[in-house]
């Protein structure tokens, strides 16, 4: 056994295809191994591994493999020597019949990454056949009268063995009247000749046993013999003469049954039966001739009999025999050639050389998917074949060598808009017309983290009422990602954020499976009313991507406050509340007026009061929005003096809440100051009230037109804050923002002249800072302060006591009510001068 490499055949191949494709490559120059055919099961070729530059280590861990391109796996790779055996017996000839070169190609292919390299075997012939006659006996039937020289083709033999292992020399036994030439045609073809060398004489020897032998070149050389009987009969002067020696002919392989191929003509120049010729195929033609050929007897007409096939075989040979009717027999020989012409019948075959593999999304271009061969068993144009994959795809098809291909990404891949690819290509040869055959290349592409969670929606709002038990869920967050497997799994989790400067986890949690939101405790509106949740999706990609979310958590106010009596400040402290008035009073005196508050917000706050208990219900009466306390009539002397009222207060909630004041009333005789109506008494303007008036004229005169035009664009501004009311009540960030980290109310008021600006801020550690604002006309004689959701009734108490100090001559009230369609509650505070 040999090794050789052929630089000159094959180099100038191998360095184009290394410049072309630097993705998968060959080792430089075509390795072959050169082996006698007949070798044992596991004989050795070659070592694979060192040829080709590989350590024993990669043959497992880069699944080296052999492919033979002739169908049947004739080796394979001893793994553990890295050897090149041989896998099953290898007959030569039934692999290359009478081919002079017999080699096998064979493709190794090697994964991660993915090589190709060719590698040939040339398959030597060994003796192993020996020449054989298709006959074991041969009867010839010469005339005694043929003269000396004429020559009777004989029979040839046939050895499948190719060079000096193939037929070299035909032998005769010996005989005084005949002798053996060997004729040499085309292709070194040897054909035997029985040459008469002296006349026959019947009456003295009528039949001649001769043995032709024919001998190969082998070493030792092999033989084969056929016994050859001539028999000598009487007088037929003449012999048949064909027109010409040897015929050819081309016949498409297309042909029907049937067509016609060619005419032999041959003539005999004696008279009556023994110029009658009749013809045949000559009697060492084979079987596979036969099968395919026949001639007609009378015309020498040679007809198909079945169709031709150029792949099986591309040229026939053909005996032919005339005989003519004399006695003896005379017989004239010829021979013709069939060329067989190729016909595209014949579609190409696309062999998959490597299993397609899937491919990463994020592959670069060039990446390679597969390796295949196409094949077309016909031959010049015909063979000739042309593949292309679908238009638009992002994949192609590069070439290599002998028709093997490399299949490759050429375009960005997404397994998001496709997963799968079915690449069908298509094989066409050069025809006419072309045939062409399809193969679909399933290719799986692989997910890459490319894609991050993304959530139902950028946020969501959560409307949640308070007193909730603790543990209940708030909402489900829900995010979706593209990728697949562990890149699309989610886990939910809530970022670090502050709740008045406390941490959002203190108060929700989130299950990471699910994006379940859970309350860790009870909410209470009157304390929190609005808070965020930052809630981020995060995928198990590596490296894993995110996207966040926020959660706006809006707590839903429930009647759980009674209304709270902040005037009169003796009922507020729980004692009773004495009130003097005069018996000279009228109908519609104020006596007193009652104002309570309640902490919740909407429907829940709105107060109204009525007398539940009176000593004279038919002299005193309450207004069921403002708490005022008039006289229904006049007093009369009949009238007790001491008149006491039990005024209930309720909110409008569900259920209802309610408190309840008890107001004692003296009525006395000449009493001087008495409780006057401020309806009255603003009648009565003061001389600081006179100079407020002036100024005020003033003022008005120049900023009239600014004043008409700001009014408008805050009533505006006021109707669109869901947290505003028409009476300039605005939500803390319209004013100067305020923080004070205890409970303490701060008014702050502007006395630069007549008050025009009064501000209460004011809140506690664990609810958000309230902020008042009140905007005051001067020349009204009520001038109000609207304060939004205060804390507690303890805040108007501070409230009152800071402007009872500020504004001795001042009398306030408050009333409460609702001032938005979001259900705010303002309680308004008023100030008479």
């Amino acid at each position: 056994m040999t090794k050789r490499k052929g630089y000159r055949d094959w180099r100038w191949q191998a360095l184009w295809w290394l410049h072309f494709f630097p993705l998968w490559s060959t080792i430089d120059g075509q390795t072959r191994y050169s082996i006698p055919e007949e070798l044992e099961r596991g004989s050795m070729v070659g070592n694979l591994a060192k040829d080709l530059g590989l350590g024993l280590s990669d043959i497992f861990d880069r699944k080296l493999r052999v492919a033979s391109e002739a169908g049947k796996q004739y080796f394979s790779v001893d793994a553990g020597k890295g050897e090149l055996v041989v896998n099953d017996r290898i007959d030569r000839e039934a692999l290359c019949g009478q081919s002079a070169n017999c080699v096998l190609p064979l493709q190794v292919v090697i994964e991660k990454p993915l090589q190709l390299h060719r590698i040939e075997v040339e398959i030597r012939d060994v003796n192993d056949n020996a020449p054989s006659f298709l006959k074991n006996e041969h009867v010839i039937e010469i005339a005694e009268s043929t003269v000396v020289g004429v020559r009777f083709p004989l029979e040839t033999a046939e050895d499948p063995d190719v060079g000096n292992n193939g037929l070299k020399t035909y032998t005769l036994s010996k005989d005084e009247c005949f002798t053996l030439k060997v004729k040499e045609i085309e292709n070194g073809r040897k054909i035997p000749e029985l040459v008469l060398n002296k006349s026959l004489d019947r009456e003295k020897k009528a039949t001649h046993n001769l043995f032709l032998t024919a001998m190969d070149g082998g070493n030792p050389a092999k033989s084969g013999t056929s016994k050859i009987i001539v028999n000598v009969l009487d007088n037929n002067d003449n012999v048949p003469v064909f027109e010409q020696p040897f015929y050819k002919v081309s016949v498409q392989e297309n042909n029907s049954n049937g067509s016609f191929v060619i005419t032999t003509k041959a003539t005999d120049i004696d008279e009556g039966p023994n110029g009658e010729i009749e013809y045949s195929l000559g009697i060492h033609t084979p079987p596979s001739v036969l099968s395919l050929f026949h001639i007609d007897p009378l015309t020498g007409d040679i007809f198909l009999k079945n169709h031709l096939d150029h792949e099986a075989q591309t040229s026939y040979r053909i005996d032919i025999s005339a005989k003519d009717k004399g006695l003896p027999k005379m017989e004239g020989h010829c021979s013709v050639q069939v060329d067989v012409i190729d016909v595209n019948d014949n579609a190409p075959e696309i062999v998959m050389t490597s299993k397609p593999s899937s491919v990463s999304e994020d592959s670069r271009s060039g990446t390679v998917v597969a390796l295949l061969s196409v094949r077309d068993l016909d031959s010049g144009d015909n063979g000739k074949v042309t593949l292309e994959t679908p238009k638009h795809s992002p994949f192609t098809l590069k070439p290599s060598f002998s028709n093997n291909y490399a299949l490759v990404t050429s375009g960005p891949l997404d397994r998001e808009s496709f997963s799968e690819y079915n690449i069908e290509i298509t094989a066409t040869d050069s025809g006419s017309p072309p045939l062409s055959s399809k193969k679909t290349i399933p290719v799986s592409i692989t997910d890459v983290n490319d894609n991050p969670p993304v959530f139902t929606q950028p946020s969501y709002n959560v409307y949640l009422k308070e007193n909730g038990v603790p543990g209940s869920i708030l909402y489900s967050v829900s995010a979706s990602d593209l990728d697949f497997g562990e890149n699309a799994k989610l886990s939910y989790s809530i970022l670090d954020s502050k709740v008045q400067d406390v941490s959002v986890s203190s108060y929700v949690y989130i299950n990471s499976d699910n994006g379940s939101i859970y309350s860790m405790h009870s909410f209470d509106y009157e304390k929190l009313k609005v808070f965020e949740i930052p809630v981020q999706a995060r995928d198990q990609g590596s490296p894993s991507l995110s996207s966040n979310a926020t959660v706006h958590v809006f707590i839903l106010d429930q009647n759980d406050n009674a209304p709270a009596v902040i005037y009169p400040s003796s009922a507020a402290l729980g004692s009773l509340s004495h009130q003097r008035m005069p018996r000279s009073a009228k109908a519609g005196h104020l006596v007193t007026k009652v104002t309570a508050v309640d902490a919740d917000s909407g429907h829940n706050a709105w107060i109204s009061y009525k007398v539940s208990e009176a000593t004279d219900a038919s002299l005193f009466s309450v207004n069921l929005y403002t708490g005022e306390v008039r006289t229904k009539r006049a007093v009369s002397e009949q009238d007790d003096s001491s008149q006491r009222l039990l005024i209930e207060i309720k909110d409008d909630g569900e259920p209802v809440q309610s408190a309840t004041v008890t107001v004692s009333i003296l009525l006395e005789d000449g009493l001087h100051e008495p409780i006057l109506d401020l309806r009255q008494k603003a009648t009565e303007p003061s001389k600081k009230n006179g100079r407020i008036t002036l100024y005020l004229i003033l003022s008005l005169a120049s900023v009239s037109v600014l004043s008409l035009v700001t009014f408008l664009v805050l009533m505006v501004k006021c109707m669109r804050n869901s947290r505003s009311s028409a009476s300039c009540c605005t939500r803390r960030s319209d004013c100067d923002d305020y923080k004070n980290p205890n409970r303490n109310l701060q008014i702050q008021l502007n006395t630069d002249g007549p008050i025009k600006y009064v501000e209460v801020l004011g809140g506690d550690m664990l609810s958000q800072s309230q902020s008042f604002r009140s905007c005051m006309s001067p020349m009204s004689e009520y001038s109000d302060f609207t304060l939004i959701k205060p804390s507690s009734t303890s805040d108007f108490k501070e409230v009152i006591s800071v402007l009872d100090a500020s504004l001795p001559d001042s009398t306030w009230t408050f009333e409460s009510q609702q001032i938005t369609a979001a259900s705010t509650a303002c309680t308004r505070l008023t100030m008479r001068n």
